[in-house]
């Protein structure tokens, strides 16, 4: 059974069980019982669908922010480790260092100057990209150490390059939407619910409230944009940068 389905059955479920238990308890009350003794059930349901839509935005702020702050490590992690590859080799041979150090900033210089753009509009990173720390792998791992100074750099080496392959490929799978589309749905609806409250509750023409309603639907609305500006880590308003790739790296320009 799809998930959408459950869903929405489980949503009626549960709507269908509260009328139902409301209705008969009406039916079954004694014709004594007087209702004003009880608080206003409006005022009730409107302060908790409140409290639970407040605690559901707050949830969802702190999941994005905490997935651009994760995809901004990556870049840190990506970066320090090629820029630990370009300072390692300094033992080796003058051609051989010289030749390591230019396929990094080969491929560096692509990661800012085309690789940043593509993720940004296509969620995605490029092939080429892919080749150009392929070649840095193989320089690296090719080499044979002609000295025990040599081969006590090659194994850090090593690490190194792993480090930042395994960061390229976390920056990869972090470039798209974290949010999923069940809880964009949750929140657009708690926003119309908790809205459409401020209705259910008689709102009067007084400037007053006509203000402090304007200003709450606009709270909401500016919260929510707020998620989905930081829902994609590379791609909107404040985005995780390749600005650690430029500050290791300050011959290479975005």
């Amino acid at each position: 059974m799809p998930e959408w389905l459950v869903l929405t059955l489980a949503m009626l479920a549960a709507c269908a069980v509260v009328v139902v238990v409301t209705l008969v308890r009406h039916r079954r009350a004694p014709e004594d019982e007087d209702p004003s003794e009880t608080p206003d059930v409006i005022e009730y349901m409107t302060m908790w669908i409140g409290v639970v839509y407040a605690i559901v935005l707050g949830l969802a702020i702190a999941g994005v922010w905490e997935a651009r702050s994760v995809a901004q490590d990556h870049v840190q992690t990506e970066a320090q480790a090629l820029h630990e590859i370009s300072e390692r080799v300094r033992v080796y041979p003058p051609d051989v260092r010289d030749r390591i150090r230019a396929d990094v900033n080969a491929y560096v210089g692509h990661v800012v100057d085309v690789e940043w753009k593509k993720m940004a509009d296509d969620g995605e990173v490029t092939p080429r990209g892919d080749a150009l720390l392929q070649k840095v792998r193989v320089d690296v791992t090719d080499y044979q150490p002609a000295s025990d100074f040599q081969a006590q750099a090659y194994q850090p080496l090593l690490d190194q390059m792993a480090a930042a392959d395994q960061a390229r490929h976390a920056r990869a799978d972090s470039t798209g939407a974290t949010m999923p589309g069940v809880v964009w749905f949750g929140l657009l609806a708690g926003a119309v619910i908790t809205i459409g409250m401020v209705f259910a509750l008689q709102i009067r023409r007084t400037t007053r409230e006509l203000v402090l309603a304007g200003l709450f639907s606009a709270l909401i609305a500016f919260l929510l944009f707020l998620i989905w500006d930081f829902d994609a880590p590379y791609s909107r308003g404040v985005t995780a940068s390749a600005q650690p790739f430029l500050n290791l790296f300050p011959g290479i320009r975005g």
